[in-house]
């Protein structure tokens, strides 16, 4: 066999050659044959060859071996960079550069880097996927309370940047949904609370009936969000706005109760002040009723107890309320000047009051109705009667002015005489307008009866009737003077001859004695004409003052009534005829 060897430092200068050497030796010792040691030799030889063939065996595993981890890493290599999308990554050697354990060696730094960033990446995704997975569910309705998801598992495929924007966006979309969703939630439960302080309903009761996490006590971003949820919600608003209206309707019609019933039995403020919560939403709009526990059940029942209470003292006192009503009514219509039967009307609420079907509201509402009626008719006769004033007040500064022209003594410098004399003047402009005054009241009585169809009456007298004879009166007072004057005239010429005739004027009538029958026939001429004439029609403006009230005292209010001109002046005639 003669294969030489190396020495070996762990054997020394021991060779194959010098181990051959001494089995030749040994061999040669023992006196071995050769064919042993040919055997024996050819033993040897096999025996190194088996050793060598299972080295190569080895070697070849072993190369094999790194062929394939070779081949898996570049295998990982490129499924890592196509699932992390990443197209190349710098460092990784040619295919065919280098041995197989260079390439291995160069293989590694960038496979560690891309599982490295991998298990980076499939975090990220795990928790954006859990994140994406809690909103879904908290949108759907299906994570309850206090309950957590565990980790997802990530499908490591596809883990590029790319997918994980797109989940990223979507979460994104979530977020803002559940944004949305939750300030929705916030909204209504604002508006739940606002209403149940309003109701003086529990709170927390009503709201946790919709979903337990809406309570207070529940972190905002852990309150559902469900399409449940925000229904229910909804609904339970409306529920509460529609029960509001209801309480405030009522609250407004007990409150207007008690008013009508505090002011017909003029109640106290003490006795109304504690109701004030109440009566204050008289004015107010649903909208403005804000204040806690303002539309309570409780303060509905005592505003309710109220009323009734109030309507049992109401019925007790029936007939002063009523008769309280009908003197409103007569005070109204004796303002407007129309005369009613007080006492008819007084009987008919007392039969009314006795009788077995009595109702207080039925009564009252019709004693409502009258007063309506009455304050009607009292707005459409306003006009004329603001005319029939400035009428009787001109008629009785005409009378004050024909009393002043008698006096001889208006010009003295007396005290206060200027006065009287800037009256005169004043009332010489007024008395001028008297006959445009009457014609102006006519046209307007004309038409007020014509648009109603009835008499205009003053205090019951038919107010054209007397028109009418004032204008008879006055047009004969006016002749009266005018003939007066004739007269006058005809005098003077009489004494203008017998003065000729005799040189002597006959003395002047006595002032004060006409004047005293000039107050004496005024007196006479209140209760009817000088001729006869009768003023039954004006008994209403002869009554010589302030007519008088239902009561019988004096109405400062009215205006003296015009005196009966043609008795003055038949009566002024006579007492110039007897003075001359």
């Amino acid at each position: 066999m003669g294969v030489a060897g190396h020495s070996d430092p762990l054997l020394g200068e021991t060779t194959c050659g010098s181990l051959l050497q001494q089995l030749q030796l040994i061999w040669d010792e023992v006196g071995e044959s050769d064919e042993d040691r040919d055997k024996m030799l050819l033993q040897l030889e096999q025996e190194c060859l088996d050793v060598y063939r299972r080295k190569v065996d080895q070697a070849s595993t072993s190369r094999s071996r790194l062929l394939q981890q070779l081949s898996n890493s570049k295998s990982e290599l490129t499924r890592l960079l196509s699932a992390l999308g990443e197209s190349s990554i710098s460092g990784i050697p040619d295919k065919t550069s280098g041995t197989i354990k260079e390439q291995l060696a160069a293989i590694s730094p960038s496979l560690e880097i891309l599982c490295r960033k991998r298990e980076s990446r499939v975090k990220e995704f795990a928790d954006v996927q859990l994140q994406i997975q809690i909103l879904r569910d908290e949108i759907a309705g299906n994570l309850h309370l206090g309950e957590h998801l565990e980790t997802l598992h990530v499908n490591e495929d596809d883990i590029s940047v790319r997918k994980l924007n797109e989940y990223l966006s979507e979460l994104q979309a979530l977020q803002k949904e559940k944004s949305t969703r939750l300030r929705k939630i916030l909204e209504s439960v604002s508006s739940v609370h606002d209403l149940c302080s309003v109701l003086g309903m529990d709170f927390v009761g009503t709201v946790t009936k919709v979903h337990p996490s809406l309570d207070d006590s529940v972190g905002v971003q852990s309150k559902s969000i469900s399409d449940e949820t925000i229904s229910k919600l909804s609904k339970m608003v409306i529920v509460l706005q529609e029960e509001k209206s209801k309480r405030f309707a009522k609250i407004q019609a007990l409150a207007s109760q008690l008013s009508d019933l505090w002011n017909l039995m003029d109640a106290p403020v003490e006795e109304r002040q504690p109701f004030h919560h109440v009566t204050c939403n008289m004015s107010s709009t649903l909208d403005d009723v804000t204040v806690p526990g303002a539309l309570a059940l409780d303060v509905i029942q005592q505003a309710e107890l109220e009323v009734e209470r109030l309507d049992e003292l109401k019925a007790s006192r029936i007939k002063d309320i009523a008769f309280k009503k009908q003197t409103e009514l007569e005070d109204m219509y004796a303002q407007a000047h129309v005369a009613i039967d007080s006492s008819a009307a007084r009987d008919r609420i007392m039969s009314i009051i006795e009788s077995s079907s009595f109702e207080p509201s039925e009564l009252l509402a019709d004693m409502e109705n009258q007063i309506l009626k009455a304050n009607e008719e009292s707005l459409s006769r306003k006009d004329i009667l603001e005319r029939v004033d400035r009428w009787m007040s001109a008629c009785e500064e005409e009378s004050w002015l024909e009393d002043f022209s008698r006096d001889d003594n208006r010009y003295s410098a007396t005290r206060g005489a200027h006065l009287n004399l800037k009256r005169a003047e004043k009332a010489r402009v007024l008395v001028n307008k008297i006959p445009a005054i009457v014609d102006t009241l006519v046209a307007k009585t004309r038409a007020w009866e014509q648009e109603q169809g009835m008499a205009f009456t003053y205090d019951g007298v038919p107010l054209l009737a007397m028109l009418d004879e004032y204008k008879i009166l006055r047009q004969e007072k006016e002749d009266e003077k005018r003939r007066m004057r004739d007269q006058k005239k005809m005098n003077d010429q009489l004494a203008a001859e017998q003065e000729k005739l005799f040189g002597s004027k006959p003395s002047p009538a006595r002032p004060q004695s006409s004047s005293r029958k000039v107050a004496g026939a005024r007196t006479n001429g209140v209760g009817g004409a000088a001729n006869g004439t009768p003023v039954r029609r004006l008994s209403a403006l002869q009554s010589g003052g302030r007519t008088a009230s239902r009561d019988g005292r004096r109405d400062a209010s009215r205006p003296v009534a015009p005196v009966n001109y043609v008795a003055i002046a038949k009566e002024d005639a006579a007492s110039q005829a007897s003075s001359n």
